[in-house]
């Protein structure tokens, strides 16, 4: 099931998230206390039973209060795949991603449904179809309860700042200075820092890191050994890979690439 990722965090406090943004779908369970969680510039405080949503490249971050303990359950879809699934559910009248309004689901049928679903994946013993075929029960099922919840999106940045974004992500393994962007764009520093944050969330270098530890994740997936994907995605060594890629992560890449191993030998078990 190469389109989606589960966590399991059973201490939040031991993580803090960077606001950062992922290129898939999220959908996470507070299986434990509370936290705040930022999303989209909203503060929201979450408490054990709640589900929350997050729309591809929404900028965001979910962190303890005060070093209460909570914990929770987060799965990342690629949009591609989920796209996908809503057209031919006929909830989209067209191939393409449409952002849903709802940030929290407090409604204990959803939570429990999603808790069955989780456990399943997370069970080595139950075979790769009843995984895949609970998955996409369930989320079918969620996004017809959701059809009629299309978010409000975000006014379209500028062509200059979108062609900046571009920038920026097609040279995030590059060292892109201040002074391009604003030799590309024409704008001073302090406009162009302040009008991308607006528009994007975030400031033109953590849009820049942000990108680069996407690509990493994506390296990681291929196999790529830890230095390399660090080398490949512009970061000056290794030590600064991890320490940024745990920041907006939550989880070294060692971590995260083990429990992608993980995942594929309980597939191959299952099967």
């Amino acid at each position: 099931m190469p389109y989606m990722e589960l966590r399991s965090i059973t201490d939040g406090r031991a993580v803090c998230y960077a606001p950062h943004s992922h290129s898939q779908w999220s959908l996470g369970a507070i299986t434990k206390g509370h936290s705040t969680f930022l999303c989209r510039g909203d503060q929201h405080t979450v408490t054990a039973g709640t589900l929350v949503v997050i729309n591809p490249n929404w900028v965001h971050a979910c962190n303890p209060i005060h070093d209460q303990p909570w914990a929770y359950l987060m799965l990342y879809i690629d949009t591609p795949w989920l796209t996908k699934l809503r057209y031919e559910a006929g909830l989209l009248t067209e191939p393409c991603w449409q952002d849903i309004s709802t940030v929290t689901i407090n409604d204990p049928r959803w939570y429990t449904g999603y808790r069955r679903m989780t456990e399943c994946l997370m069970d080595a013993g139950r075979a790769l179809l009843e995984k895949q075929s609970m998955v996409v029960e369930y989320l079918t099922a969620l996004m017809c309860e959701l059809a009629d919840q299309d978010a409000e999106p975000l006014a379209r940045a500028p062509r200059h700042f979108q062609e900046l974004a571009a920038y920026l992500r097609d040279h995030s393994a590059e060292d892109v200075s201040l002074d391009t962007l604003c030799d590309h764009s024409g704008y001073s520093p302090g406009y162009l820092v302040r009008a991308f944050r607006l528009h994007f969330g975030l400031t033109p270098h953590a849009y820049l890191i942000n990108c680069r530890i996407q690509r990493g994740q994506q390296e990681l997936k291929r196999g790529r050994p830890i230095a390399e994907a660090a080398h490949s995605t512009g970061f000056s060594d290794q030590s600064h890979f991890q320490r940024t890629f745990k920041r907006l992560v939550a989880a070294t890449p060692k971590q995260y690439r083990q429990s992608l191993l993980n995942q594929q030998i309980h597939t191959a078990d299952g099967q």
